[in-house]
């Protein structure tokens, strides 16, 4: 698998509830943060490591190999939070990515 994106970017949250909204996306109705696109399904759960690991199955239908490994730091009060895209061949273009 190739790493073709990843970002970085701080999370109010403690990383507690960052990963758990991460591992239970529609669990809290009120803050339902997971719009699907069209072409895009419900991810399923590869991995864990509670609390700093969750790497998801892909979103896309059209690219069904991909995973999305998200990193989870604690930073005092709040999170650190890193996804990173891994694709087999082919892979997307820099557009396609963005």
């Amino acid at each position: 698998m190739y790493q073709v994106a990843s970002r970085r970017r701080s999370q109010p949250p403690p990383a507690r509830f960052v990963f758990e909204a991460l591992v239970e996306p529609h669990w809290e109705p009120v803050r339902h943060w997971l719009d699907l696109m069209e072409g895009e399904t419900e991810p399923e759960i590869v991995r864990t490591v509670d609390p700093e690991l969750v790497v998801w199955s892909s979103i896309w239908r059209d690219r069904p190999d991909a995973i999305i490994r998200f990193d989870i730091e604690s930073i005092g009060n709040s999170t650190m939070l890193c996804w990173t895209l891994f694709v087999d061949d082919p892979i997307p273009s820099d557009s396609e990515v963005s």
